[in-house]
């Protein structure tokens, strides 16, 4: 009787040890998402798809004056923005994108891959379909996506108080309404003006320098008095004498 009774212990400590034993290994599991979901750590080397989507997303953190690649290569380049973003967020900066990383990136992003703080429809108040720019549809919106990233990025480094779009993508019919330059950005759907708010004009212009962004005109520059414009031109270009830039 008593052998049997401690038979009947020892079942029950090691069937509760396996259930802690399984809470542990699956602790911390990254879980499916609505957007996308990663399905393996990533290094350097690594090379695909999925390295692809990471990058979109590290592209407000290539550090001064730099420009992330987005070429689905995990390089150098793209461990040191991913070190850039972990230590933003309080993770080990390791540079290897794993649980920790694919969960923040998760919480970062909505059903529709944007991040939480911008919307498509934030950065398109022209029409909705991205049509009638200097690209295709497919392209400036998915420009618009990496911009909001950027923004994102941008949003976190000031304190995450709230920055406002007050133009984004236009076609031409749009661009020639409101007085655009034949070649502005905002036609190929990675032009965004940015109005003042908690952050005066000149700290929106100075800030951008860190994230990504080729193209940045502010104050003192002609017809940009009231707005700081940033875009992701084909080489760099900023002006905002006010701001010393």
């Amino acid at each position: 009787m008593f052998r049997r009774a401690v038979r009947l212990v020892l079942s029950v400590v090691m069937l509760m040890a396996g259930a802690l034993v399984g809470t542990v290994a699956t602790a911390g599991t990254a879980h499916a998402d609505g957007c996308y979901t990663w399905t393996r750590t990533l290094s350097q080397g690594a090379s695909g798809a999925d390295v692809t989507q990471l990058q979109i997303r590290l592209g407000g953190y290539p550090g001064y004056g730099s420009v992330l690649g987005v070429d689905g290569e995990f390089g150098p380049a793209t461990a040191a923005a991913l070190k850039r973003f972990q230590s933003a967020y309080g993770l080990t900066a390791d540079g290897v994108a794993g649980t920790n990383t694919y969960n923040k990136l998760y919480a970062l992003q909505d059903d529709d891959c944007t991040p939480v703080h911008f919307s498509y429809s934030e950065l398109n108040r022209c029409n909705s379909t991205w049509s009638g720019g200097a690209v295709s549809a497919s392209t400036a919106k998915a420009n618009a996506l990496r911009t909001m990233w950027k923004l994102e990025a941008m949003r976190h480094a000031l304190g995450d108080q709230p920055i406002t779009v007050t133009s984004g993508f236009r076609s031409y019919a749009c661009n020639d309404a409101v007085g655009g330059a034949s070649s502005s950005r905002h036609l190929y759907g990675d032009g965004a003006d940015l109005g003042a708010g908690p952050h005066s004009l000149c700290t929106l212009a100075k800030q951008a320098r860190s994230h990504g962004f080729r193209g940045i005109l502010g104050p003192g520059y002609p017809g940009h008095n009231d707005h700081t414009h940033l875009d992701h031109r084909s080489s760099q270009y900023w002006s905002a004498p006010t701001c010393g830039i």
